[in-house]
């Protein structure tokens, strides 16, 4: 969540909002496509992410909470430092988080994956504010990648630490809608049957609504009957429907497995 805003913008961390508003109107010509081309759609778009942050008091103040703590003038290079330690996997943790909020996306998921992908637990390794933001970062990164297995299982051990000691707090309904955008669009074209199956095993036990597990279920339901496994199937819509009693689009299957 947290990338270089202020010299994404050409601001110091003391400008007046003012000062904000004028920097991302200069930028923002600047980056037109009109002038810019095409090319320059990425950079807008995370311009914009930077000024809509930075122009909330509220949200600026969280940003500089984690900005103090990412975003350092350092004295060597840290980067460099990080990369020369290969096995440490504090070194390895933090070189991921560094990259990711320095713009070297590509970088960040490279580290990650050479040090085991999902394997890799850098809650171990990381400071538990750090880690959380590195991961919602990551998972939107390998989302956008069409990596939406990786994105989904990192959102969920976000998801779970959140319910046991709240950190995003109000952001919280965001990346719980974000979650359930990803699952609905994108993730069942990059899986398959028993992937997605556990997939949805995984939403289930992350505290979501009854009507959206509801929803769940019923997928997962379809899926196993497509399967043939109809006794699993007629178990989950049962319950299914126990949740929402008025779960639609399950007349046929109901009538099928005779629920």
């Amino acid at each position: 969540m947290v990338q270089d805003y202020y010299s994404l913008l050409g601001v110091k961390q003391t400008a007046s909002t003012r000062d904000i508003k004028k920097a991302f109107r200069e930028r923002a010509k600047q980056l037109h496509p009109d002038i810019a081309g095409k090319d320059a759609e990425e950079a807008m778009r995370r311009l914009i992410a930077a000024y809509e942050v930075l122009s909330d008091r509220d949200r600026r103040c969280q940003y500089d909470q984690a900005y103090s703590r990412f975003i350092k003038k350092i004295s060597f290079d840290y980067r460099t430092f990080l990369r020369e330690r290969p096995d440490d996997p504090v070194s390895q943790a933090k070189l991921v988080v560094f990259e990711l909020f320095h713009f070297e996306e590509d970088a960040a998921i490279e580290v990650w994956q050479k040090n085991g992908g999902l394997e890799f637990r850098m809650e171990q390794y990381l400071d538990r504010e750090d880690w959380m933001d590195c991961v919602y970062v990551l998972a939107e990164e390998l989302d956008k990648r069409d990596r939406a297995y990786e994105a989904l299982m990192l959102l969920a051990d976000l998801i779970r630490e959140e319910r046991r000691r709240p950190y995003y707090k109000q952001h919280m309904e965001d990346i719980e809608t974000y979650v359930k955008e990803l699952v609905r669009l994108r993730l069942k074209n990059q899986v398959d049957a028993d992937t997605w199956v556990g997939c949805m095993e995984t939403l289930l036990d992350l505290g979501f609504s009854p009507r959206d597990e509801a929803r769940w279920m019923r997928s997962m339901a379809e899926t196993l009957l497509r399967m043939g496994e109809e006794s699993a199937a007629e178990s989950i819509i049962r319950e299914a429907l126990q949740r929402d009693p008025g779960l639609p689009r399950t007349t046929q299957m109901r009538k099928k497995l005779k629920v």
